[in-house]
């Protein structure tokens, strides 16, 4: 387990919106490119690593009750899409690395890792 304080470290991630990120406890990482695949696999305690950079993205982390949205290689949220997150409660990070290497780094740092690339 880790908390998404320490995979924004691991990541060297920014955070985009204003939670506390100590607060929140992932046990899996989900990365997918296709929401469906996120719907379809994720668990309890997972947060989301995605390329995607659409509202839609944040719907679904709430639908599935996804405790945060990393967005990979570089991408950064619009202004509606950061808004739409702290009205759901959902922190959105951002980092360089590409997906394979993101879930790569989150597995040597002891999370559980989904990658559906």
């Amino acid at each position: 387990m880790l908390t998404l304080s320490e995979i924004q470290k691991v990541l060297k991630a920014t955070c985009f919106t204003h939670h506390c990120l100590d607060d929140k406890n992932a046990d899996t990482a989900c990365g997918a490119d296709l929401l469906s695949d996120v719907l379809a696999h994720s668990k309890e305690k997972t947060v989301l690593l995605t390329g995607l950079i659409n509202p839609q993205v944040i719907r679904t982390a709430e639908i599935i009750d996804l405790i945060g949205v990393i967005f990979i290689r570089g991408k950064v949220p619009s202004q509606e899409i950061v808004d739409l997150a702290e009205a759901k409660d959902i922190p959105l990070l951002c980092t360089v690395y590409p997906m394979y290497e993101s879930c790569g780094l989150l597995y040597q740092a002891g999370l559980g890792v989904i990658c559906h690339e």
